[in-house]
């Protein structure tokens, strides 16, 4: 598909889902705890000098950051899940799966036991985490080509199940008031948001979004297979390797402000792919804004659900995205 054509998909694309993603966004912050009125976000967002200022904080306060948070954590969890099956060509890999958010978490907990701050003290140990893993089942098929689809998923799939037996390990140790928050966090918790990290979190996954979309075109010649590839002029290996570490990266930087949350990664890529068809300069985008609403929805599903309190928004996530990994399987 020749460039002007990629544009303008990429527009009328675009145009219809973010309407979607800010229609989430506004029912993100009509709902909550303290009720939920949607005349009432409008008034306090178009600043209406009659609205509760009470109500006022606990939207721009409370709200707007956890809706925001949520929405950057879809969406940076779905570009990690297309990226993973551009590069496995395999429609199970996303970072759940294959170990990378694991590894983020054992190392974010053990940031949070030692009592770090959450940027940039639990955020890097997160990301130290991801590395880790990501270079031992890189090394667990070393002997092979480093795209062997089945080896690959099959590596990540122990080493997070060694992961998870690690934070089972690290929870086990925690005797005081911290071991329910962590516990509630390793099931995706949102609730912990804050403005200050979030336009923090905002700058950095915005950056590495842009290189992911650099690469989109070759990651559609990598689907044709490596030979392919690397007779239309790709670096096979500088391409797989770049996009491995920034995806990483941002997966960590998203699992140290909301724990795990499972299955966002496929969920989104499949149905954007199912609708939007395999090019990735148009499903990137996408992601970004299709999983974003997707997440944003997840949470407020979380909040309005239960009679008294909230669920974790991974709960959600779960529920969805196990029975499609089965009908995948």
């Amino acid at each position: 598909m020749n460039p002007p054509a990629v544009l303008k998909r990429l527009l009328v694309v675009s145009g219809l889902l973010l309407p979607l993603l800010l229609a989430a966004i506004l029912l993100g912050l009509s709902n909550g705890s303290t009720g939920s009125s949607l005349t009432a976000a409008f008034q306090v967002i178009f600043g209406q000098p009659e609205i509760d200022p009470t109500l006022s904080a606990i939207i721009w306060r409370i709200r707007l950051p956890r809706v925001l948070l949520a929405a950057l954590v879809g969406a940076t969890l779905s570009v990690g899940g297309l990226v993973f099956q551009a590069l496995l060509r395999n429609p199970l890999a996303e970072p759940y799966i294959l170990g990378i958010s694991g590894g983020s978490a054992v190392g974010a907990i053990i940031g949070i036991l030692l009592g770090l701050s959450a940027f940039p003290g639990v955020s890097l140990f997160a990301f130290i985490g991801s590395m880790a893993t990501l270079v031992l089942i890189l090394l667990m098929v070393s002997g092979q080509t480093i795209l062997k689809r089945e080896s690959l998923l099959l590596s990540g799939v122990m080493v997070n199940a060694f992961c998870a037996a690690v934070i089972m390990f690290l929870v086990s140790l925690t005797q005081d008031s911290r071991l329910h928050n962590i516990l509630f966090w390793l099931m995706g918790d949102l609730s912990m948001s804050d403005a200050r990290q979030v336009a923090i979190l905002a700058a950095t996954l915005l950056s590495v979004w842009i290189l992911i979309f650099w690469f989109a075109h070759p990651m559609n010649l990598l689907l044709a297979g490596q030979e392919a590839a690397q007779s239309m002029g790709i670096h096979v290996k500088a391409v797989t390797v770049t996009l491995l570490i920034a995806t990483s990266f941002m997966v960590s930087a998203t699992v140290s402000h909301s724990g795990l949350l499972g299955f966002v990664g496929l969920v989104m890529p499949h149905l954007l792919r199912l609708l939007l068809g395999p090019d990735h300069r148009v499903l990137m985008p996408a992601c970004v804004l299709g999983g974003g609403a997707y997440m944003v929805l997840c949470d407020l599903l979380a909040r309005i659900l239960p009679d008294q309190g909230e669920m974790p928004a991974g709960v959600i996530t779960a529920m969805i995205g196990a029975p499609l990994f089965i009908f995948l399987m």
